[in-house]
């Protein structure tokens, strides 16, 4: 039989051209070998993987202390386990003003107090290598934001801190290149990775006003590649609250292994993306809608 003049071999990365070839692909460590999904285990209370549906919840910036103690303290009634305290926020433009602001090292002292009164799972986004060691001290995972998804100094520094971390695919990158990312962190023996999809970048989002679309098939296309936990961001992706809801059950039926959903006990009085918070009701009914849906999913709501 004649050969394929487009093999493998023919194609290889040894000799490479602009094309990917099959042999391009280097998913030596998230790849999914024996079918065996990894789960990540970040304390006694919280894991990642099959099984298990943790929900990371919380204002898209700490804002200040008085608002960080009002959704702590909701939080504890409601039954959350996984805050996130966002003290650092990347903003797509550099103009700050009095409203749009983050309040950087000060909100980490605000954390750990918080921490005396609160036995929260704590996440907050790094920024930065500088405040590596201070967040590191101070939070139980590490978010590395779409923006830094590929600066690769941040993320093998971060995983030498050996905290988990959610990487977040970046709006504009292929699964290949956000599976890249991933492997700049598990080749620094970190093992503790959460993949997290939070929208992609698209000439049509189904809304005037929304950058992004929720990649329901990467989520598929991911969880049948990687070994990986996968979670999902509605909130991100949609920029939209009303819309937050569907997505987020849709991402569980499709597979997603977790969700970060942004709360605001007042949403339209958020200093940062006021459309797609839900306030303390809508976090409560979507919680129960996903409790009911874990059940069909054998999975277990934390």
């Amino acid at each position: 039989m004649k050969k394929n003049k487009y093999s493998v071999n023919k194609l290889s990365n040894k000799n490479p051209t602009k094309d990917i070839t099959v042999d391009d692909l280097k998913y030596k460590l998230t790849k999914s070998t024996s079918g065996r999904k990894k789960i990540v285990k970040v304390n006694s209370k919280v894991k990642f993987g099959p099984g298990y549906l943790p929900i990371i919840a919380g204002p898209n910036g700490i804002e200040s202390k008085e608002l960080l103690y009002e959704v702590a303290n909701t939080f504890k009634k409601i039954g959350v386990n996984l805050f996130r305290v966002h003290a650092f926020k990347p903003l797509t433009f550099p103009y700050r003003s009095k409203q749009y602001y983050d309040v950087g090292i000060q909100g980490l002292d605000w954390i750990e107090e918080l921490k005396k009164y609160y036995n929260f799972t704590y996440i907050c986004e790094i920024t930065e290598i500088q405040y590596l060691e201070k967040l590191a001290n101070t939070v139980d995972i590490l978010q590395i934001g779409s923006r830094n998804m590929q600066n690769f100094e941040l993320l093998r520094e971060c995983a030498r801190s050996k905290k988990t971390i959610i990487l977040k695919r970046h709006f504009g990158t292929s699964l290949r290149d956000f599976l890249g990312a991933a492997e700049h962190i598990l080749l620094e023996g970190n093992n503790n990775l959460i993949l997290c999809e939070r929208g992609v970048a698209a000439p049509h989002t189904h809304k005037d006003t929304s950058r992004f679309m929720l990649d329901i098939q990467a989520i598929v296309a991911l969880k049948e590649i990687s070994s990986l936990p996968i979670i999902s961001d509605p909130s991100h992706a949609s920029f939209w609250a009303p819309w937050v809801e569907p997505l987020a059950l849709a991402s569980v039926a499709a597979g997603c292994d977790g969700l970060i959903i942004e709360t605001h006990p007042r949403p339209n009085q958020s200093k940062v993306d006021p459309l797609q918070p839900l306030n303390f009701n809508e976090f409560k009914n979507l919680r129960n809608k996903l409790n009911k849906l874990c059940k069909i999913f054998n999975k277990k709501l934390i």
